[in-house]
């Protein structure tokens, strides 16, 4: 392929060539590609590209998307004696967003100790989505990445995360009322769940900002709406944060909380989770008049907050005001949260209600 000063006609950043078709006889003519954007979307010669037909006016050339699913990157850890586990588990998590599909963990001397050992396997298990141990000897430990890339999308990741944290709100409201222990325990597991799909999703959008098409393969428009995404991710993992926070301390409670007042709290909880809910939405529908509109529902949740709070200002257990604020405070994290994801989709989506001029 010729280089892009070869018969090209370069603009401003080089976004837009102009080459000259060539009649190669029969029913085919060849074109040139600059070896700049070739070598920039990891392309070498005998790779597949797919070229479509739009409408009577454009020709579309784009990579076969089937050449990501192949492509592996191998790293290795090598590990010594005295590493801190969770040194460990830093730099998978670190590795497995920057895309790599095979990861290598060996001893610098010996052998993996045992707890090494066990929080790489608890990493690969319950945090790394997709990733399966494929080898495991005294040698050292091989995880592979098998999920594809185009497998699941971003918004389909985000969907499943954002219904997992609701859930835990749900399960945790049910756990305050019966005092249920085993069932706030549960909570406190899902959270794994949630942070799974939340590096998951981190995963995509490091690998997909490198490549305009596969952007589009994985659902999302431009490479500017992957920061937005990836802090929407990080704030439905801290709503999830603290439903796993009251967990805990339903837990460590010696008594339930009083009917009424817990009557109060639910319903706070399920207004803060219907604000999450049409943040999210807009997210999804992109919608800049209802992420406004998310962010005013937001505050109503303060005014609950309050109310609850002066409900029971007057009683004499302290311990008992001072969960309860707890509580509360840790619930209306979740509006605030909510109202953060809405002020990305204005972000994101302000240009749709500017007039063009």
């Amino acid at each position: 392929m010729e280089s892009d000063e070869e018969n090209g006609n370069a603009k401003g950043n080089r976004s837009e060539e102009t080459r000259k078709l060539q009649y190669t006889g029969g029913s085919s003519y060849i074109v040139s590609l600059p070896k700049k954007w070739i070598q920039e979307l990891g392309l070498k010669q005998g790779d597949h590209v797919t070229i479509l037909r739009e409408g009577n006016s454009m020709l579309q050339i784009a990579p076969a998307s089937k050449r990501i699913s192949k492509e592996q990157k191998e790293a290795t850890i090598e590990v010594a004696k005295d590493n801190n586990p969770y040194f460990i588990a830093r730099k998978l998590i670190a590795l497995y967003f920057l895309g790599y599909n095979i990861i290598n963990i060996v001893p610098k001397d010996g052998r993996l100790q045992v707890e090494q050992r066990e929080v790489i396997k608890h990493i690969a298990r319950r945090i790394l989505m997709g990733t399966e141990i494929i080898a495991d000897s005294a040698a050292g430990i091989t995880l592979q990445v098998l999920i594809n890339l185009l497998d699941l999308s971003v918004d389909a990741a985000f969907k499943r995360m954002l219904l997992i944290a609701k859930s835990m709100y749900r399960d945790v409201m049910t756990a305050l009322r019966e005092n249920n222990i085993e069932l706030a325990e549960e909570v406190i597991k899902s959270d794994d769940e949630v942070d799974r799909f939340s590096f998951y999703i981190v995963r995509q959008l490091k690998i997909a900002i490198k490549n305009e098409h596969l952007l589009k393969e994985i659902g999302l428009e431009e490479p500017r709406n992957c920061l937005g995404y990836r802090l929407i991710a990080k704030s439905v993992e801290r709503v999830a944060d603290h439903a796993a926070i009251i967990a805990k301390d339903i837990i460590d409670m010696h008594q339930p909380a009083n009917k009424e007042t817990i009557d109060k709290i639910d319903e706070m909880c399920g207004f803060a989770l219907e604000v999450l809910d049409d943040a999210c939405l807009s997210m999804f529908k992109r919608d800049y008049e209802a992420a406004d509109r998310a962010i005013e529902k937001a505050r109503k949740v303060d005014e609950m907050e309050k109310a609850i709070i002066k409900s029971i200002s007057k009683t004499k257990d302290a311990s008992e005001m001072y969960r309860i604020k707890l509580l509360t405070e840790n619930i209306r994290r979740v509006s605030e949260y909510a109202s953060d994801i809405a002020e990305i989709v204005l972000n994101m989506t302000v240009q749709q209600t500017i007039r063009k001029g």
